[in-house]
């Protein structure tokens, strides 16, 4: 049943009930398809898509936010329906939208009064936008002005796209992401420290495409040390992410990629608040990238939630917040992040190998009982050419 004639303090993500009518959930998965055509390119806004449907089930019009700055997916949509169908045809249709449209003025117009103004009558949407200046305002006021909303149609999913979003309006801190890939045996490398390749030429061409949707990519230490990776976007078309490498005590050698590549200008190197600075810290602010301090706890560590606080800022750039953050850690780091309930969502390849004696992918998380053992909230299995992906996500939608 819709979601009519909600109280304004009931309005807020988490309240609605979910629309059962599946007759919705075909252009509500359009919306999905639409809105994902952002990924990487939207931020710090949410993906969005929409759909305007004639009452006979004809498309009229269809649209999806594209970049930081431009036009809303609304707009997108009425504007292609009232170039090829004339405006008369907005004013029996159906607009259907992943996230409710916005009321207030940003870097583009609010989308409810195009709405109000162009007369479309029915309104469908998957969940309300928990952003501040939104919080259902936008579905009020369509109401007030007699349109019909109805607000829950395939809401778990449209959470799930936007979930970077809504956590870092929750939390103020970018979404984790930990991407690891292990053999059958739970290595993520040999005794030798060798690691290339333990998975197939189409998981790695995913993670490629992970990079290119979320904000920043970081690694530790060790493997900036050992692999000296380039954390670039490369068997995809996307834009480059922020990369970040954890580097304490500022000791990294200046001659790692990270620092000396074309891309240096998106390298940030986390190190301690009270180290001096690195030999690198020249020649990387000199090709545009940043050196982050942060502060260290007792026991000799970057204190990981300071890191991501200040990610969900600026990340000392003096730039757009971090929402997301995609997470390719040794060991050490993957098991640090885990005990201080800091990984949101687990994405974990197993390769059909057996190494026997290697580098583990967790430390010992000090669980003794299995009945301890660190679960998910929601779970799904994927296979990825010759391997499988486990996609887990510590809290529900």
């Amino acid at each position: 049943m819709a979601a009519d004639g909600l109280a304004a303090p009931e309005l807020h993500r988490g309240s609605v009930t979910p629309v059962d009518d599946a007759g919705h959930v075909p252009w509500m998965k359009r919306c999905l398809d639409l809105a994902r055509t952002g990924a990487g390119r939207v931020s710090p806004n949410p993906m969005v898509g929409a759909v305007l449907v004639a009452p006979d089930g004809t498309v009229l019009g269809e649209g999806a936010h594209r970049a930081y700055g431009e036009p809303h997916a609304e707009a997108h949509a009425l504007q292609a329906a009232e170039r090829q169908h004339g405006p008369a045809a907005l004013r029996d249709a159906t607009l259907y939208v992943n996230l409710e449209p916005c009321s207030h003025h940003g870097k583009t117009p609010p989308c409810t009064n195009l709405l109000i103004e162009k007369g479309v009558p029915r309104v469908v949407v998957g969940t309300v936008d928990p952003f501040p200046q939104a919080q259902g305002r936008g579905i009020r006021r369509l109401r007030e002005q007699d349109v019909e909303v109805e607000v829950g149609v395939h809401g778990r999913a449209c959470h799930r796209l936007n979930e970077a979003f809504f956590h870092h309006v929750d939390t103020g801190r970018p979404l984790v992401t930990l991407k690891t890939a292990q053999t059958l045996d739970g290595r993520i490398a040999t005794r030798t420290g060798d690691s290339q390749w333990i998975t197939g030429e189409a998981a790695r061409t995913l993670v490629h495409k992970w990079r290119a949707e979320l904000d920043g990519v970081l690694v530790g230490r060790g493997t900036a040390a050992s692999d000296d990776p380039r954390l670039t976007v490369r068997h995809v078309d996307g834009p480059q992410p922020l990369r970040l490498v954890l580097d304490r005590t500022g000791s990294l050698s200046p001659n790692r990629t990270l620092f000396t590549d074309a891309h240096a200008n998106d390298t940030v190197a986390v190190i301690g608040n009270n180290r001096p600075r690195p030999d690198y810290a020249d020649a990387l602010t000199d090709r545009g990238g940043t050196i982050l301090r942060i502060p260290e706890t007792d026991n000799d560590h970057l204190d990981l939630d300071a890191l991501l606080r200040r990610l969900g800022t600026d990340a000392g750039r003096d730039a757009e917040p971090l929402q997301s953050l995609l997470v390719e850690a040794g060991p050490g780091l993957a098991t640090a992040l885990f005990q201080q309930d800091l990984v949101d969502r687990f994405f974990c390849f197993v390769a059909p190998k057996v190494v026997g004696d290697g580098i583990p992918t967790l430390r010992d998380l000090g669980v003794t009982e299995m009945a301890d053992a660190l679960t998910f909230a929601e779970q799904e299995w994927q296979t990825v050419g010759d391997d499988v992906l486990l996609r887990g996500y510590r809290r529900p939608a």
